[in-house]
């Protein structure tokens, strides 16, 4: 009966021992200590270099069969003591580990999505602006907090939170707050939050997206704004337009489909209630 006796005193022991007493902040450290205490158990309980929790439990069976026969009443009860503190053991340092790693795991997502916060509370439009000369040639994609006029040419996207003026090239896409194409040449989409630009001489192959518009240049793709649409007596569009409404003055050239999709009134609803009426 010594040996239940002494080995329930251990058990209980590494309970307490492996019960967690430091801070999430210290959880790396802690699990492996914890993983060095079970493998010190191990060994010490039963001569063994297995390291895993769940050979005492069949180690343990082994031990009492092969006492069988030879057992008390009291050796079988202290026996029964031993195997719950086994179980309740392996239970709980699972339960510590799972509980450590959804911590840790926790604490790296929090602490990622706290970088984003702060990098994106910190941009502001700024009020300086690039200049790309003429004569100079950008061979990549720029991005700036601030305006830039673009003389040069750019092969490549634009991507900037001020104003965009264009009368050189660019080979890419453009997105900027508000953006004024005068005899540029830009071959790609053009996306603005604000209003969008093309003023005489400028020719753009791609698709523009903005709240409001104004062509006098060429357009070789399709027109999506939420607001107005004006197109000057210069404007050639080749493309479909969709807008909350279309002006289009005397001399503009459009091969494509206008849909005032964005306008308040509906007329497929209107002409529904119309035949309902009937």
């Amino acid at each position: 009966m010594g040996f239940f006796q002494d080995l329930k005193q251990d058990l209980s022991q590494a309970v307490n021992e492996l019960m967690p007493e430091e801070t999430s902040a210290d959880l790396g450290n802690e699990m492996v200590m914890e993983d060095e205490k079970v493998e010190s158990l191990s060994e010490d309980l039963f001569g063994t270099e297995g390291n895993e929790l769940k050979d005492l439990e069949a180690m343990l069976e082994q031990e009492v069969a092969a006492l069988d026969g030879g057992m008390t009443d009291a050796d079988e009860t202290l026996a029964q003591e031993v195997n719950e503190e086994v179980e309740e053991l392996l239970n709980e340092v699972e339960m510590n580990l799972s509980e450590a790693e959804y911590i840790e795991t926790a604490s790296a997502d929090a602490t990622e999505l706290k970088e984003e916060s702060v990098f994106t509370d910190n941009v502001e439009v700024s009020s300086d602006t690039a200049v790309i000369t003429e004569g100079m040639t950008i061979l990549g994609d720029i991005s700036s907090s601030g305006n830039m006029d673009v003389i040069g040419n750019i092969n490549g996207n634009i991507e900037i939170l001020g104003k965009l003026n264009v009368t050189g090239s660019v080979n890419g896409n453009s997105s900027a707050a508000e953006i004024y194409a005068e005899s540029a040449q830009i071959n790609g989409e053009v996306k603005s939050k604000g209003s969008v630009k093309i003023g005489q001489s400028s020719v753009i192959i791609g698709n523009i997206y903005a709240t409001s518009a104004v062509i006098a240049g060429a357009v070789k793709g399709d027109i999506d704004v939420h607001g107005p649409v004006i197109l000057d007596t210069s404007a050639i569009v080749m493309g479909n337009i969709k807008s909350k409404s279309v002006q289009i003055n005397n001399g503009a050239v459009i091969e494509g489909m206008c849909s005032q999709c964005y306008a308040e009134v509906s007329p497929t609803s209107f002409f529904s209630d119309v035949k309902k009426k009937k």
